[in-house]
């Protein structure tokens, strides 16, 4: 079968990377990105081989638009020439318009049911959709998909993604605590975030602890340019794309904003906290209850919340995501069953 595979952003290459590595062997594989800084650096890093078509849109509705139309009619000369049975995707706007156009059959995954922008540019195309067992049926479906063609898998994206190997480790120096913090996906366009919204976050803890080493992970180079004139030396801002992996387990508290890697953080045994408002991601609303992930907007009481972390043995805190993990299924295996649906 020749498969067609689209990704378009770093959590879509990680946890695709296994599936496709395994449907390889038995499959023709025709993988297509597009030009976007993390993806990019991201795909290099794994040795993953994309074929990069179009741009990223950037935060603007105009903009994303016109980028879209754009990488639509490039997409649709190359897959039409590729003339693939099956597109598989994670809900890619571009890529399911194509398929519908070109009459290509259509497996999704998603697990972001509060992206309604995209939600409505792509579930409507799917033929199939893949969604963790953590999230309702009714939710996607209300955009335009019956729940017979829903599937649930018993497991968490992140979880499968924290799952990887690393082949080269970064190395760094471990004289202070480190507080990792990831910036948010301001472009997204379900975000509400401005490069601003962590700023007073990283302020409360450089007065409240200023003997812990602060390590921001920025998305896009505005966000890099934005923290180091905002704050000089005080943080470190780390210019070129890293896998996330090989730089979280140098973490004693990750504080992100929801999403990938808040949940992949907490996956790896790192005490972490969402500064998120949303009530809408399922997935952090899932690690709360559970208390794997804790929750805190106010910035004032961040810092205590740190110390807090960073001074309990969190051994029973390990022990609860490894029981989780072990209860959890490899979604490659559900992917199979209904590759020839």
């Amino acid at each position: 079968m020749k498969i067609w595979i689209d990704i378009l952003t770093p959590k879509q290459l990680l946890f695709s990377e296994p599936i496709i590595k395994k449907l390889k062997k038995k499959h023709d594989i025709l993988c297509t990105s597009r030009e976007y800084r993390e993806v990019t650096e991201l795909a290099k890093i794994r040795n993953l081989d994309l074929i990069f078509v179009g741009k990223h849109g950037g935060g603007k509705n105009f903009d994303k638009l016109m980028k879209g139309t754009d990488r639509i009619k490039k997409l649709t000369k190359l897959v039409y020439r590729y003339n693939p049975d099956l597109l598989i995707s994670f809900q890619s706007p571009e890529a399911s318009r194509v398929a519908f156009g070109l009459g290509i059959r259509h497996i999704g995954f998603a697990d972001s049911a509060h992206a309604t922008a995209v939600m409505k540019l792509t579930v409507p195309f799917l033929d199939k959709l893949l969604i963790p067992w953590i999230m309702e049926k009714e939710k996607f479906a209300k955009f335009g998909i019956i729940e017979k063609n829903i599937i649930q898998y018993k497991a968490i994206d992140a979880a499968i993604i924290s799952k990887r190997k690393i082949s080269k480790h970064l190395e760094i120096e471990k004289k202070k605590k480190i507080v990792i913090i990831r910036m948010a996906e301001e472009h997204a366009s379900y975000n509400k975030f401005s490069n601003e919204s962590i700023t007073p976050i990283i302020k409360e803890i450089l007065k409240e602890l200023p003997d812990f080493r602060i390590i921001v992970l920025a998305r896009y180079i505005d966000q890099i340019k934005f923290l180091k004139n905002k704050f000089r030396n005080k943080i470190e801002v780390p210019s070129k794309v890293v896998d996330s992996k090989s730089i979280l387990r140098y973490a004693d508290v990750f504080i992100g904003s929801g999403g990938t890697m808040t949940a992949e953080a907490a996956f790896l045994g790192i005490p972490t906290v969402s500064y998120s408002k949303n009530n809408d991601y399922d997935v952090d609303v899932f690690l709360e209850k559970r208390k794997i992930v804790v929750r805190e907007s106010d910035p004032k009481k961040i810092p205590k919340i740190i110390q807090n972390l960073t001074s309990s043995n969190n051994s029973n805190y390990k022990l609860k995501i490894q029981k989780l993990m072990k209860s959890m299924e490899d979604p490659i295996g559900v992917l199979e069953k209904i590759l020839n649906f």
